[in-house]
């Protein structure tokens, strides 16, 4: 059984994906706050899998929750979904910095909605090509081109590889068939990844490709 908290400070928003979601077999609500501070004090005591996470609320707002989940070892088993209706390339870089596994616009269709938080249960990252792109985009606007990452030192080089295609928003079984592997073969290599990086998820990887200099398609060459 999935968990998810909900956290907005819409009653009805928080009535809405409560409806879709508690219809299905294996997804549970086991607890809704209206802010960041509630939130926060709900999780350590009802441990959800998934936290769908509203970015804009009073008094803690959604992207310092998150920050602050993904700064608590204790909560390193808790998955965090930005819910927005805003497409602002600030919100996507910080919030995966944060250690958010992903997005979707409160307006998503509900097989979306509930297809979202079984894939980011299960661990995978909720982030598709485009916000890749657009989030590429944006740290290349922030900093220099960086150098290489002694961190990616403790990959090998099929290990690196695999990093460059995780960044760019494929899934397991597209690494799979792109590199000829069995996608059990490429789940393994993506899992080897995460903990030689110490990344939460997928997300993280994809930060760390591109924080790396590993992932860098939109620096021109020479």
């Amino acid at each position: 059984m999935i968990g998810v908290m909900l956290v907005d400070d819409q009653r009805l928003v928080r009535a809405g994906f409560a409806s879709i979601l508690d219809d299905e077999d294996d997804i549970e609500i086991v607890a809704e706050a209206e802010d960041g501070a509630q939130a926060l004090e709900l999780i350590r005591s009802r441990r959800p899998d998934v936290v769908l996470m509203d970015i804009r609320m009073p008094t803690v707002d959604g992207l310092e929750a998150t920050e602050r989940i993904g700064a608590d070892p204790k909560l390193a088993g808790v998955k965090v979904i930005i819910l927005t209706t805003f497409d602002e390339d600030d919100h996507v870089y910080r919030a995966l910095r944060a250690g958010a596994s992903g997005f979707l616009v409160k307006d998503t269709d509900p097989d979306e909605l509930i297809r979202g938080v079984r894939v980011v249960a299960e661990g995978e990252a909720l982030i598709s090509p485009t916000v890749t792109r657009r989030l590429i985009r944006e740290f290349a606007g922030r900093v220099a081109r960086p150098g290489p990452s002694p961190r990616l030192a403790a990959l090998t080089e099929r290990e690196t590889e695999v990093l460059g295609l995780v960044a760019s928003g494929m899934s397991n079984d597209e690494i799979a068939g792109a590199l000829f592997l069995s996608p059990a073969t490429a789940k393994t290599h993506v899992s080897r990844i995460m903990t030689k990086l110490s990344a939460r998820d997928r997300a993280q990887l994809v930060v760390t490709a591109y924080e790396s200099g590993l992932v860098r398609p939109t620096w021109t060459e020479g």
